[in-house]
């Protein structure tokens, strides 16, 4: 447990920005509702944009989000899991492949095919049990796709929606477990293995950009 209370490279709760990013749950009476107003503050503090991905270390830290208006899935789950052991609450990563099923045809087109590979969310350890949270799509773009807004009380799992009505919304495919940290070589190996086009040129387009650490290409 004392290894998912820690900082790192990327997960930089010691840095100023982090710090004062997370000083208004300091005085919240109890780690479950410090952790639930904090889920909400990123889920919608940050517009959700797949299109512009960057799966280096050196980009995907925690206080370098900060200076964004958009987020990916992984980006808003590495902020969750900063701030929250930051504030002394235990957490860890999970990654899965989802496929998504509302208003995907952009991204199915950069991706050219239907799984989002290491989908991102984070798993917080309150009130004794392990809990999961997903602030990736924030209420702005829950709108724009017809969907409600995937809201967390910080008792029970919350995933996306898998059905909106009697639309199917998100499936998960496969799940990948659950990490101290994120894991780079084994995210850059997937993502070859899935969209190995993404890899073969420079990708810094205004409608989509793709970035990597060219140590991990196999």
């Amino acid at each position: 447990m004392e290894e998912l209370l820690k900082s790192s490279v990327n997960i930089d709760f010691e840095s100023q920005g982090i710090q004062e990013y997370i000083e208004e749950f300091r005085s919240l009476p109890s780690k479950t509702e410090i952790a639930v107003k904090l889920y909400l503050k990123i889920r919608d503090g940050f517009l959700y944009d797949p299109y512009h991905l960057d799966i280096s270390p050196s980009s995907l830290v925690a206080s370098k989000i900060l200076s964004k208006k958009r987020a990916w899935c992984v980006e808003k789950a590495l902020l969750m899991i900063t701030c929250s052991r930051a504030l002394g609450v235990p957490a860890k990563f999970g990654f899965a492949i989802v496929t998504n099923h509302l208003g995907v045809e952009k991204l199915e087109f950069y991706l050219r095919r239907k799984e989002i590979v290491f989908h991102g969310f984070a798993s917080l350890f309150l009130e004794g049990k392990w809990i999961i949270c997903t602030p990736a799509f924030d209420a702005r773009v829950c709108k724009l796709s017809g969907v409600q807004p995937l809201n967390w009380d910080g008792i029970s799992d919350s995933l996306f929606q898998e059905f909106e009505g009697n639309q199917q919304f998100m499936e998960y495919k496969r799940y990948y477990g659950f990490f101290n940290d994120i894991p780079f070589e084994l995210m850059h190996a997937e993502m070859q293995v899935f969209y190995p086009h993404l890899f073969e040129k420079q990708w810094n387009e205004k409608e989509f950009s793709f970035r990597f650490d060219k140590k991990f290409i196999i």
